[in-house]
């Protein structure tokens, strides 16, 4: 699967309500209001289970006529929008920062993915050592350890409504799969 397969642009459409607050004298609301409201709406709802995640909104289609919902004056403008997401899937290759190893396998961080688990029965080759600071150590010496960046494959995704999160199992199972080095993340003593 291709980068731009997780990413992707959708059109969405919301109600974004304006407190009478926020009204001018005249009863009007500029669109930067209506946007900065809107852009507090989608951090709050932070992913859909048909979207993923909702990184950035990438233009105004239109924004609604203002209805007034109540008798305080709040009003509440329809916004059509495009919006860049990120969602992931069965079968892509991703790369995760490790946060945490126990035993049993390791917990990878990949992005807006709080959770991206891959257990050790799915790191061939690699064998858990104990102590202060866990790692899980390669037949040929590479390491996976925390803060260590990971390719690996992602084998199912699952959608956990009440968080608004999804929840990725993952493997090394493949090839070129494991720690990577980055090129600036090495350490240069002087």
């Amino acid at each position: 699967m291709l980068i731009q397969d997780m990413f992707s642009e959708v059109e969405l459409q919301r109600d974004v309500k304006v407190h009478a607050g926020n009204l001018d004298k005249r009863g009007l609301v500029s669109q930067r209001s209506i946007l900065v409201l809107l852009l507090e709406d989608l951090f709050k709802e932070r992913a859909s289970e048909d979207h993923g995640y909702f990184l950035s909104v990438t233009s105004l289609k239109s924004i609604g006529k203002g209805d007034v919902v109540d008798e305080s004056g709040n009003m509440v403008f329809t916004v059509v929008f495009t919006c860049r997401t990120f969602k992931p899937f069965k079968g892509e290759v991703l790369q995760g920062v490790v946060h945490h190893i126990c035993h049993r396998g390791v917990f990878l961080r990949c992005g807006p993915v709080r959770i991206a688990y891959l257990s050790a029965w799915k790191m061939p080759n690699y064998h858990y050592v104990p102590g202060a600071k866990p790692v899980f150590i390669s037949d040929d010496l590479s390491k996976i350890e925390k803060d260590v960046v990971v390719c690996f494959l992602v084998l199912a995704v699952r959608w956990i409504s009440a968080s608004r999160d999804f929840e990725l199992l993952a493997s090394l199972n493949a090839d070129s799969l494991g720690p990577i080095s980055l090129p600036w993340s090495d350490e240069v003593d002087l």
